[in-house]
């Protein structure tokens, strides 16, 4: 047996615990709600009894959870997203891409903020697009207030920063090019040229 699939399937009886314990319900409990015993659930969660699918789908249905988070399947060819927001200097991102280098996006909620801005540069091209709110950014001497629906580009070796305009958050996506990609906005498809000129 390959080692991820031994890993994936030693770990389901701790998280079928750990399901369990989050509700906070007994063994007898969730016996009850599924019709599976409470000896056969214990033999689960201690790995005992090897996991079926007969059995895990009604313990999925009265966790209400999918049953892939359930037994940690790993992800293989499913298309959707998962987005994982992670904080970085109190402000949320969300890493829009997964594949390393090339273009990236996230989409940022970046809070009120206190102080004055601290403007940086490093290599790349960045475009800013307002999903929400005022956002306030600084490239250079340039200092503007953009509001939801506005669109802005620049060269990330210039000094700059962005952030909320206001007291309220600020809702913005983000695309950056570390190799300095710049991207092409086409509001309407080009028209092919007639022959009669």
């Amino acid at each position: 047996m390959n080692g991820s699939v031994a890993e994936t399937l030693a770990g389901v009886g701790p998280r079928l615990r750990q399901a369990r314990a989050r509700r906070g319900i007994t063994l007898s409990e969730l016996a009850e709600t599924t019709g599976i015993s409470t000896s056969t659930l214990s033999r689960l969660e201690s790995g005992q009894r090897k996991a079926s699918l007969e059995l895990l789908l009604p313990i999925s249905q009265a966790h209400r959870i999918p049953l892939e988070e359930l037994i940690g399947a790993p992800e293989v060819g499913d298309p959707r997203v998962r987005l994982t927001p992670r904080t970085h200097n109190g402000r949320t991102v969300v890493p829009l891409t997964r594949q390393p280098g090339g273009l990236q996006s996230w989409k940022v909620i970046i809070p009120p903020e206190r102080g004055e801005p601290r403007l940086r540069s490093h290599e790349g091209y960045e475009w800013l697009f307002v999903l929400a709110g005022s956002m306030r950014l600084i490239v250079g001497d340039k200092d503007i207030v953009m509001g939801s629906g506005e669109v802005a580009e620049f060269d990330t070796r210039h000094p700059h920063w962005f952030g909320s305009a206001n007291d309220q958050p600020v809702e913005i996506l983000s695309l950056f090019g570390g190799q300095g990609e710049r991207f092409h906005v086409r509001a309407a498809p080009r028209r092919a040229a007639t022959s009669d000129g």
